[in-house]
């Protein structure tokens, strides 16, 4: 009986968007019950993609609002789902994905035994989420001219400016990767959010809040350290990823493949001018696909197959025999406008979201909600 309420919840996250799906060793259910306990996996089966008051959700689980309240309550704390809180109206409680989502949510109680469940998972989950990435790359700032294009949810800069509210927390992917005695010297507190996520992570203790100035100032950091600009694949991102080649399991998924600019969502590539190149290696450092490699008498090699557009081999460049230029119009992707819209062609890409179900889960969430007045 226990094993069907995990499969049920395993199809149910399946559903989503980002996508759950099964394995013949079956480690997703390893996975789900090491996070949930029974009671929770069955109250998360009536969570949708929409925020929705406990009373609703309640009415749809046959359960008294009350025990749902406090059951809800405790589960967003304990980053299972997703709250969202309204200034004088009752919280709302929506489904979370499992990347990105529950498994960044998990941060602070990790342990090796559910790192290496998720890392034997980690292949199977790459494989169909991304059709639609969730992630997308952006350059640093020292990497774009005046004389390059780019519009402003392409610069990190202008991407952050845009915003009110900032939060830094832990990335999970240094810390998985430290305590299993694999990780970098690069400091853990480097993952940022914006926005509505900002309450999200301090109440879960995932980050603190943290203003402009800082923000910029990490942007920065960033650059010197090497790191990928990776936001949320969205033109109003809540998220932003500084990722490094070594731990972050994106940039390791793309590195394995022979092409990983057909994998990236980037408009952007290097370019490459021998003329002036002093072959002094740096670019072959910094770059975190192993794009650009040192040759014996002919300066560097670029391969454009593996470059990923993040300009950290442009900005260091003491000669500028570096430099970013737009991909053709027809292999730019195309940036969702925000989360939602994110959400939704993702989930048309791999099947489980269609108008008319949209429409249906739309109609069947208000009319639960007046029902649930009665």
């Amino acid at each position: 009986m226990e094993q069907e309420i995990y499969k049920k919840l395993a199809t149910h996250l399946d559903n989503l968007p980002g996508g759950f799906p099964p394995t013949e060793s079956g480690v997703e259910l390893r996975i789900l019950k090491r996070l949930f306990t029974p009671e929770e996996a069955e109250l998360a089966v009536y969570l949708t993609l929409l925020p929705e008051e406990p009373r609703v959700v309640a009415r749809r689980a046959g359960l008294p609002t009350g025990e749902v309240t406090q059951r809800l309550g405790r589960m967003a704390l304990r980053g299972l789902l997703l709250r969202q809180e309204s200034n004088g109206r009752p919280e709302r409680y929506m489904a979370a994905q499992f990347v990105v989502g529950i498994w960044e949510y998990h941060v602070n109680d990790l342990d090796q035994e559910l790192i290496k469940d998720v890392n034997e998972y980690l292949p199977a989950l790459g494989e169909q989420s991304w059709k639609v990435p969730q992630l997308r790359t952006i350059p640093v700032g020292r990497s774009v001219t005046p004389q390059l294009e780019v519009m402003p949810y392409e610069m990190a800069e202008e991407l952050v400016r845009a915003q009110t509210r900032f939060s830094v927390g832990p990335c999970i992917c240094r810390r998985e990767h430290t305590m299993m005695g694999k990780g970098c010297d690069t400091r853990e507190e480097s993952c940022l959010g914006f926005g509505a996520a900002v309450d999200y992570r301090k109440k879960n203790g995932l980050g603190r809040e943290i203003d402009l100035q800082e923000t910029l100032d990490i942007l920065k950091w960033a650059d010197k350290a090497g790191l990928v600009l990776q936001p949320a694949n969205a033109k109003d991102a809540l998220w932003m990823c500084l990722c490094c080649g070594c731990c972050c399991q994106v940039l390791k998924m793309f590195k394995r493949q022979a092409k990983p600019a057909a994998m990236a969502s980037s408009p952007f590539l290097a370019s490459y001018n021998p003329e002036n190149c002093k072959s002094c290696g740096i670019c072959v450092k910094r770059c975190q696909m192993e794009a650009i490699k040192k040759l014996e008498d002919t300066g560097i090699g670029l391969d454009v197959d593996r470059c990923i557009g993040c300009g950290l081999c442009v900005s260091t460049c003491p000669t500028d025999s570096l430099s970013l230029i737009r991909k053709p119009e027809s292999e730019q992707p195309q940036v969702p406008k925000d989360f939602v819209d994110a959400a939704i062609k993702l989930g048309k890409a791999r099947g489980k979201i269609t108008t008319p179900g949209l429409i249906k889960m739309v109609v069947k969430s208000k009319v639960d909600r007046i029902l649930a007045t009665k």
